[in-house]
């Protein structure tokens, strides 16, 4: 299939990649091109206001897929096909731009903008055009789609389509691994003196059983979900919360606790382990790091899945917080396995190949220097850009270079304490 728009933005991108995988399973081609789009033979979809071909499906745009910023639309919802939709078209051959009506759906449009918050600060649901229209409990697009793949039908009856077959995917969120178990005499005791005062003996003895090893504590469920997982060939998620301090929303134990740490690493074994921001990280940015960390020190992985405590996010803040964590961790992990495999390179070469590894001498150190000033001299002349960027990292070197002669010893004194060259 292939689109032909006057203007290819990441928006459209976006848009067309999904489509064209929910029903080709191949993104859709876009081409600005006119000649090309008319000599592409089989069905097409121009998305503009001009008519190019006689063999086409026309969707005029709406202009939020070409717009490079978030500001507030003007909807008007009707029903075509029996489903609501909006941004209608009076013109062309579709009667509303499912393009962008599917991208301000997908993307949660309407969440970027200046909005009442629930009681946990998340978007408060009946803010939503969902809601307000009727549709929160459909699955619009999918309908959306399935209309299109019929219209498709009508205009070319050979157009074949992909079959999406369904797929379970168990999910879980560990808040609190265990309901009495491994949460140290404090906690226990405090939990036994409150169900005391609140006359809940049946918990009150439900604890001491468990604690005694006369019962298996309650949330243990794990090897049964093992076996279900096994038997129904399902692979789960489990979102660990790591929490440092069990306050508020967040009522994990310690992820220093070694109970719980064997209970992740067990897991990332053999299932997908992701993040469960803890509430206070929503609050704390620093903590996000700090959990993330937990989890990477834990499993011995950079994770790669999360899921929001509460589901407690905001757009865009709460992805560009997680994109900023993950980074900061990426890069200290990076650091620290360059400065290993560096040095284990350097010892084979030596060991292995009977390479000598030498110093170079300082003079040609200084050669170089002085060769590279001449360089920069010459591009700085140049590239105006090159120039601007140049004089911005001197201006700052001028400034952190000399303190760290002064803040920092020569690194060879304690180099040389611990490991001297050998005779």
């Amino acid at each position: 299939m292939i689109l032909f728009a006057e203007n290819i933005t990441n928006r459209l991108k976006f848009v067309c990649e999904f489509v064209g995988n929910e029903i080709f399973n191949a993104p859709i081609n876009l081409t600005s091109d006119k000649n090309q789009f008319v000599e592409t033979p089989g069905i097409k979809i121009n998305y503009s206001n001009t008519r190019l071909s006689s063999r086409e499906i026309q969707i005029p745009p709406h202009p939020i897929l070409f717009e490079t910023i978030i500001t507030p639309q003007k909807i008007h919802c009707n029903t075509v096909s029996g489903n609501k939709a909006f941004f209608l078209n009076k013109e062309g051959d579709y009667p509303f731009d499912i393009f962008a009506a599917i991208f301000y759906l997908l993307s949660r449009y309407e969440e970027y903008l200046p909005h009442q918050k629930d009681e946990y600060g998340r978007y408060f649901y009946k803010e939503s055009l969902a809601y307000r229209e009727g549709f929160l409990h459909l699955p619009l697009v999918n309908l959306w789609l399935e209309d299109l793949k019929n219209f498709f039908r009508e205009k070319d009856k050979s157009i074949q389509f992909h079959r999406k077959n369904f797929k379970f995917i168990p999910t879980y969120d560990i808040d609190i691994a265990w309901k009495y178990k491994h949460k140290g005499w404090v906690r226990n005791v405090g939990g036994c003196v409150s169900s005391a005062l609140k006359g809940e003996w049946t918990m009150l003895n439900e604890r001491i059983e468990v604690l005694r090893d006369h019962h298996k504590d309650p949330f243990e469920a794990y090897e049964w979900l093992d076996a279900l997982h096994l038997y129904c060939r399902m692979k789960p998620y489990y979102f660990f919360l790591l929490a440092e301090k069990a306050k508020g929303y967040d009522k994990n134990i310690s992820p220093a606790n070694k109970h719980l740490q064997q209970l992740i690493a067990y897991h990332a074994a053999r299932d997908k382990v992701g993040i469960h921001p803890s509430w206070q990280s929503g609050d704390d940015k620093k903590l996000l790091k700090e959990e993330i960390g937990w989890l990477e020190f834990i499993t011995g992985e950079k994770p790669k899945y999360s899921r929001q405590h509460y589901i407690r996010f905001s757009l865009p803040d709460s992805y560009q917080e997680l994109i900023k964590a993950v980074a900061w961790e990426t890069l200290f992990w990076h650091w620290a396995k360059w400065q290993r495999l560096n040095a284990e390179a350097v010892e084979e070469f030596k060991t292995k190949h009977g390479v000598n590894v030498m110093f170079t001498p300082p003079d040609i150190l200084k050669e170089f220097l002085a060769a590279w000033d001449r360089v920069a001299a010459r591009e700085s002349e140049k590239n105006p850009v090159f120039k601007e960027i140049y004089e911005s990292q001197k201006k700052w070197a001028s400034v952190t270079v000399p303190m760290k002669k002064v803040y920092f010893p020569p690194y060879a004194i304690a180099a040389d304490h611990y490991w001297p060259d050998k005779k």
